[in-house]
């Protein structure tokens, strides 16, 4: 794994080093333990389809995105070059563990924790950020089929004003309680509305949603509340070039059930669709399969991820 520290009167990162992966060490008293002064990111490296090496899609707006959240959570990161170097570096160390091509990813989880030690609320003097990689298959226990998921009503995973368009630590221990509720019911995961009204569409657990109706497509905007995933973009943009309309706005309930096509998409589940949307005791039905936008939309996003297909938007990095 990479480990970086930083204190706060250095002011910033510096050099990094591989280290075995294993357990940390951490004050009780640390920032993370007791006011969950944390970040984390998520990123997948592939193995190359046109000879050795390996492939990562995009980290620089993983690093962009770690930026805007340590600012609101007054924490140092690293700057976008000490990222990506930090990950491929860690790529390398854990060359042995990325899977064939096609059978799956070495998944990257980039953690960045307050470890300095503070018993009084503020913020830690010392700053963590380190990389440990593990192989990883398909998010959901369906693989790749459709999912089946659930509307949550009374558990909101964020609110005007807080941290939910941040990947801060924080955010998911509070929907562990929805989601396994949800999963012993039988569904993938949950469905989260706005706090305020109850109305609007967010996102899911770990995950973006995209509602299809007719040759328009719309995903709940990013107004604080909502987590700016770096897939989600990316989805954005090829389905405009497949001569889309896409909409980042507000998708109430009824825009959900009267959808011709709903799918997820996030670094774990990819783009993922769905089959069923449980809302009030009453299922909603939508399309999937071969013909659908989510199957094409998969299909180009990761031809591009695994160099399958030409790079037009320069949006993967080579790891050698």
């Amino acid at each position: 794994m990479y480990v970086m520290r930083c204190t706060q009167e250095e002011g910033g990162f510096s050099r990094g080093e591989l280290a075995r992966y294993g357990n940390i060490e951490l004050s009780p008293s640390s920032g993370v333990l007791n006011y969950g002064q944390g970040l984390f990111e998520g990123l997948k490296a592939y193995r190359r389809a046109d000879g050795p090496g390996y492939t990562l899609f995009r980290p620089e707006e993983n690093a962009r995105r770690m930026q805007h959240g340590a600012g609101r959570m007054c924490m140092p990161s690293p700057s976008v070059e000490q990222f990506v170097h930090a990950v491929k570096q860690t790529v390398l160390a854990n060359k042995r563990w990325v899977p064939p091509q096609g059978k799956g990813a070495l998944y990257l989880r980039p953690l960045l924790i307050g470890s300095g030690a503070i018993l009084g609320l503020a913020p830690a003097p010392e700053y963590t950020f380190m990389i440990y990689a593990a192989p990883v298959g398909t998010y959901f226990k369906e693989g790749m089929a459709a999912i089946n998921l659930l509307v949550e009503e009374e558990i909101h995973r964020a609110m005007p004003g807080g941290t939910g368009g941040v990947k801060t630590i924080s955010n998911y221990a509070p929907v562990l309680k929805a989601q396994m509720d949800a999963r012993s019911k039988g569904f993938a995961d949950v469905l989260y509305l706005d706090s305020v009204h109850k109305r609007y569409v967010e996102e899911a657990s770990s995950c973006n949603l995209f509602v299809v109706k007719g040759g328009a497509v719309a995903t709940p905007a990013t107004a604080g509340t909502i987590l700016p995933g770096v897939t989600r973009r990316s989805i954005i943009e090829l389905a405009r070039d497949s001569g889309y309309q896409v909409e980042e706005r507000l998708v109430s309930i009824d825009d959900l059930i009267s959808a011709d096509e709903v799918f997820c998409t996030g670094t774990a589940v990819g783009v993922t669709p769905v089959s069923t949307i449980t809302y009030q005791g009453t299922r909603y039905e939508f399309r999937t399969g071969e013909d659908t936008l989510s199957k094409k939309l998969y299909t180009t996003l990761t031809s591009i991820q695994m160099g399958l297909a030409e790079d037009k938007k320069g949006w993967t990095v080579a790891v050698d």
